[in-house]
């Protein structure tokens, strides 16, 4: 077996019990062909996004020939991989383990604002009866509260959007300045649309801290982007 601290990705532990489950959340060594590395992996069908931090959501019924244009995946096929990718950007997973439907989401401050994560859990309740109170959530390694930057306009649009104020906090810097904490944002979109706190799990990883993942804010230009993945059995 190998040691997780050697792992090209991590899981949640939780969602790691469930039997027709895979995902992971890839590291900066994590690339495309490293899915046929394993036997049983190798006719899964892969599903990428073509990603504009939006509130566009695309419910996969077959394999589309070209990705689509959005930024969440929801399905209930089994043998593809939905995946996304980041560089400091939250990815998140959502699982109905009833119903087996499974939803993969890019949320960046844009698509926060948006609601994206909560426009996920309305698709998947309106289109296979999902009941967001029984959904499993997993939060991927993102830029953490500590290192997140942004400006004036970012607090002001969401401040008009409803959201608490006490998701920034002002930087000693200079005015205008502010620290969000982007999974902190995401995780009370869930609560308030029914999704139980103990089924909201997390890895509290900062890629903007932690060399093995990749960052834009650190890296600039050169970065990489990492790939998060979810799929199930047949």
């Amino acid at each position: 077996m190998i040691p997780m601290s050697q792992k090209q990705y991590v899981t949640i532990p939780e969602l790691d019990c469930l039997p027709f489950l895979y995902h992971g959340f890839g590291k900066a060594g994590w690339k495309e062909q490293d899915f046929r590395t394993r036997a049983e992996w190798r006719d899964f069908k892969l599903v990428f996004l073509d990603q504009v931090h939006s509130e566009v959501v695309y419910v996969i019924r077959k394999v589309p020939k070209k990705s689509p244009r959005g930024d969440a995946l929801v399905t209930d096929l089994p043998r593809v991989f939905l995946i996304i990718k980041t560089a400091d950007c939250l990815p998140i997973f959502l699982v109905d383990q009833t119903k087996r439907v499974i939803a993969v989401v890019h949320c960046g401050w844009k698509g926060t604002l948006r609601k994206v994560l909560g426009k996920v859990v309305l698709k998947m309740r309106d289109t296979y009866g999902s009941d967001p109170g029984a959904l499993l959530a997993a939060f991927g390694p993102s830029i953490g509260r500590n290192c997140y930057e942004v400006g004036e306009d970012v607090r002001r649009s969401f401040a008009a959007a409803g959201s608490s104020n006490t998701l920034f906090r002002p930087r000693d810097e200079g005015p205008g300045k502010y620290l969000f904490n982007l999974r902190e944002a995401n995780r009370s979109q869930l609560l308030r649309l029914g999704i139980q706190a103990k089924n909201i799990f997390s890895v509290e990883t900062c890629t903007h801290c932690d060399s093995q993942y990749i960052s834009f804010r650190r890296d600039g230009g050169r970065a990489g982007r990492m790939l998060s993945f979810i799929g199930m059995s047949g």
